[in-house]
C-alpha cells in the first residue's frame, strides 16, 4: 500500500501589539499543526508571545519563531537593503527572545520560518538564506528550518545539515521559476476557498502546481502556511483542515529527516 500522505498546518500568529489586535489565534489553533509566533520586530510583544505560546501548547501545536525585519509600520512585508551579518543577528537576537518565552512556559521550540519580506528575501537571495540558517544551526540545530519550497533558504538549511521543512502556499499563486506571485501584483491572492483547496490537494498528492504562466511547478511539500488575518480565515481554516482529512491526509507538525 502506498504511505499515507502527510502535511503540517501552519499559521502566523502572536502578531498582536500593545493594544493593537490582529488574527483570530485562539479560534485558529484547533485546526493548525504549527504556530510561527511574531518575535517583537515586525509584529507582537513580550506580553503576546507569552499568551500566543501559551494558548498553543494548551491545544497541542508545535511552536514556531517568526523573526522578521524591524519594521512595525510596515509589518515586515518592505524590503530592507540588509547584510548576511545583519540577517544573522536579527534571527538570532528574535529566535532567542522565542526561545526563552517558551522555556519559561514549559514548552520548546519546533521551527523556525522567516516573516513577510525577510522571507522572501531570504528565498533567491543564497548569502542573506545562508546567514539565516547559520543562525539557526548555532542557537538551536535542532530545529526544523521552514522555507519556500525548492528555495535558497532550504537549501542553505541542508547544507549545513539542519532539517528543513519545503512550505507550499494554500491562497498565493506561483511563478514558472516556482517563486510566489509578488503581493503588489493583482492575480497575486487566491480568494476562491474552492480552488485555494484544490491547490493544496494537488501539492499534497501529486507535488504540483499551476504556475501564471501556464507550465506546471513541481514542488515538495512539507508544510502549507494558511494566513490568519483575513476577513474568512476561521471558515477557510475549518473547511481545509476538513477536505484534507476526507481526502486521507494525516495532519502533523513538519517531521523532516536531517539532511544527509
Amino acid at each position: 500500500m502506498p504511505p499515507t500522505p502527510t502535511i503540517d498546518i501552519n499559521c502566523d500568529m502572536g502578531e498582536s501589539f500593545g493594544a493593537w489586535t490582529l488574527g483570530n489565534d485562539a479560534a485558529l489553533l484547533p485546526f493548525i499543526t504549527s504556530a510561527n509566533i511574531a518575535c517583537g520586530f515586525h509584529a507582537g510583544d513580550p506580553g503576546v508571545m507569552r499568551q500566543t505560546v501559551r494558548a498553543a501548547l494548551r491545544h497541542g501545536v508545535a511552536l514556531g519563531a517568526h523573526p522578521g525585519l524591524p519594521d512595525l509600520v510596515g509589518f515586515g512585508r518592505r524590503n530592507m537593503d540588509i547584510s548576511p551579518e545583519e540577517a544573522f543577528d536579527m534571527t538570532a537576537y528574535q529566535l532567542g527572545a522565542l526561545n526563552a518565552v517558551a522555556k519559561a512556559e514549559g514548552g520548546r521550540l519546533h521551527h523556525l520560518k522567516p516573516h513577510g519580506a525577510l522571507y522572501n528575501m531570504a528565498a533567491t537571495n543564497a548569502a542573506l538564506a545562508e546567514a539565516i540558517a547559520e543562525a539557526v544551526y548555532k542557537v538551536a540545530p535542532e530545529l526544523v528550518l521552514y522555507g519556500l519550497a525548492n528555495s535558497e533558504l532550504t537549501r542553505a538549511g541542508e547544507k549545513l545539515g539542519l532539517r528543513t521543512a519545503h512550505e507550499v502556499f494554500a491562497d498565493r499563486t506561483y511563478q514558472a521559476n516556482g517563486t510566489l506571485t509578488p503581493r503588489r501584483q493583482p492575480d497575486a491572492l487566491i480568494t476562491d476557498a474552492a480552488a485555494a483547496i484544490a491547490q493544496v490537494l494537488r501539492l499534497v498528492m501529486d507535488g504540483q502546481v499551476r504556475s501564471q504562466q501556464g507550465p506546471d511547478v513541481a514542488l515538495r511539500a512539507d508544510t502549507v502556511c494558511l494566513h490568519g488575518d483575513g476577513a474568512h480565515a476561521l471558515e477557510f481554516a475549518q473547511r481545509l483542515h476538513h477536505e484534507l482529512r476526507a481526502a486521507g491526509v494525516q495532519l502533523q507538525a513538519a517531521r523532516p529527516a536531517v539532511a544527509p
